[in-house]
């Protein structure tokens, strides 16, 4: 998922920096809101755990590959989509500059797929399964790998539209199988990711309910109240 420099054209690269720049400032934005005594320590906590979760890689041996924690729906799920996206761009800048994972001018499409698509995704579904599945441990555990398994399989079919804009090598027209090889392994993945998320969410969530910001921001849903019988009913 770490795109390295010269898998994708220059322009292409630009086009998907200048995009992420803007995402970014728009999540600092709505961010600000959200912050607060809880919040604010929680997402450095957040970062420095993805960033330290992100160096440990378990193989895929059926796909011949390797994966490791994405951090979209983590971040979702405990510090909200806007400042989880940032704490997400965070890592990944971190380790472009300092380690070398990823390049620095494939920056932005590294962070479009996995700090702003992944996170983006794995928000939407948490709102929707937080509103039917009951709050209790299994659902909220349920709720956390979904999210992340859909979220990292997500963040890489943006990688091939990326590569379909402005990929350097020529396929000979075979994007379906790009796509579903990157479908499959990262399905494979996303198992290790949702597994992850779950046990930490879970964690948090039996020992400081109150830090999950999902929990807090999102309303269960509730039925509509009862219409009384006009007529004189009684």
């Amino acid at each position: 998922m770490h795109i390295s420099n010269g898998i994708i054209n220059g322009p292409v690269a630009a086009i998907f920096a200048a995009f992420a720049l803007a995402a970014l400032a728009f999540c600092v934005r709505r961010g600000r809101a959200d912050l607060d005594d809880r919040l604010a320590p929680m997402a450095g906590l957040v970062a420095a755990f993805i960033f330290a979760v992100q160096m440990l890689n378990f193989p895929i041996f059926t796909a011949g590959v390797s994966g490791h924690l994405l951090g979209g729906a983590l971040a979702a799920m405990l510090v909200g989509p806007w400042v989880g996206a940032l704490c997400v761009a965070v890592v990944l800048i971190v380790q472009a500059l300092v380690f070398g994972d990823g390049g620095v001018a494939m920056l932005g499409l590294n962070i479009t797929n996995m700090a702003l698509l992944g996170t983006a995704a794995a928000y939407l579904l948490i709102a929707l399964l937080l509103r039917v599945l009951p709050r209790s441990p299994s659902g909220l555990a349920v709720t956390a790998f979904v999210s992340a398994l859909v979220s990292v399989v997500v963040a890489a079919q943006g990688f091939v539209l990326q590569y379909w804009l402005g990929g350097t090598t020529d396929l000979g027209g075979n994007l379906t199988g790009l796509a579903g090889t990157m479908a499959f392994a990262h399905l494979l993945i996303g198992v290790g990711e949702g597994l992850i998320t779950a046990t930490t969410v879970v964690t948090v969530a039996k020992v400081r309910p109150d830090l999950v910001y999902a929990l807090r921001a999102l309303k269960p849903a509730t039925p509509a109240p009862a219409v009384p019988v006009a007529g004189g009913a009684r």
